[in-house]
């Protein structure tokens, strides 16, 4: 039973607080509550995952739209003369550069809500490569107390994400290099929490964030540093996988979809 809707006489989903998460169909994404941040996550290669997000979107009709793969930087150069053509806005973002999968599956996100402003949380690369050495807060600078990532995590928590960090990179870095990776990622969190914070100041909501499933984790991800700067906001997350998660995930709702086709990510460590 999915206890966290309830079906109204208007067919729309109504959120209810409940413990736990709940698996949704894809359909179900068009439904969403209206609540103040819907943090929709992907797997950033799978295109069944973008296509469920522009749906999401189109129907939350956004105020401000939050993407993990844009820098502000980048974030300024959508213009209303750019975004519904895909062509133009990969160019103004010089997104085949940038490392993300192909533009064509995160174009219809942008198409979805065309009003909506748009906003970057994405670091540049030297200092999340100096988080790795320094620590996400000697990084972030002076907000870092508000956003909690000044305090060290338990050690039941640092010690598995570090074994995450080290099988999503093939169990081919260094033990010793993982601390640093923690660090990393908690400075993007921090970092897409910060950017949500500003865009729902800004226009007043609802804001989707778009961004990769370890981010939006309702357990260590961008919901808790974001819970921290801006209690009031209700959030929403909403995981996506290819298969169906063992026990609980840590989010909201989540979806299962078709997996994307992709060569073996392990195959070059293993090929050295």
């Amino acid at each position: 039973m999915r206890h966290p809707f309830c079906l109204a006489a208007s067919a729309a989903l109504t959120f209810v607080t409940a413990a736990g998460a709940e698996d949704i169909d894809p359909a179900a994404l068009e439904r969403l509550p209206e609540v103040d941040v819907v943090i929709l996550g992907e797997m950033h290669d799978n295109p069944h995952h973008h296509e469920n997000q522009a749906k999401a979107v189109a129907a939350l009709v956004p105020a401000a739209l939050v993407f993990e793969m844009l820098t502000a930087e980048q974030a300024a150069r959508v213009t209303p003369e750019n975004r519904a053509d895909a062509e133009a806005l990969g160019a103004a973002l010089q997104w085949e550069n940038s490392g993300w999968p192909d533009f064509a599956m995160y174009h219809p996100i942008f198409a979805a809500a065309p009003e909506a402003r748009v906003y970057g949380a994405a670091l540049p690369r030297d200092e999340v490569r100096r988080a790795v050495s320094e620590g996400a807060a000697a990084v972030f600078g002076g907000e870092a107390s508000d956003y909690g990532i000044d305090v060290a995590l338990s050690s039941d928590e640092q010690a598995t994400r570090e074994v995450g960090q080290m099988e999503a990179h093939c169990n081919a870095m260094p033990a010793e290099m993982m601390g640093g990776m923690v660090e990393a990622q908690r400075l993007r969190d921090a970092a897409l929490a910060r950017a949500a914070r500003q865009a729902l100041a800004d226009s007043g909501g609802p804001v989707v964030v778009i961004t990769g499933n370890g981010h939006a984790r309702t357990d260590w991800g961008m919901p808790r540093p974001l819970s921290r700067v801006a209690p009031e906001a209700e959030v929403l997350s909403v995981g996506q996988f290819e298969a169906a998660p063992e026990g609980t995930p840590p989010y909201d709702l989540w979806v299962v979809t078709d997996p994307a086709e992709r060569p073996d990510p392990c195959a070059a460590f293993r090929a050295e």
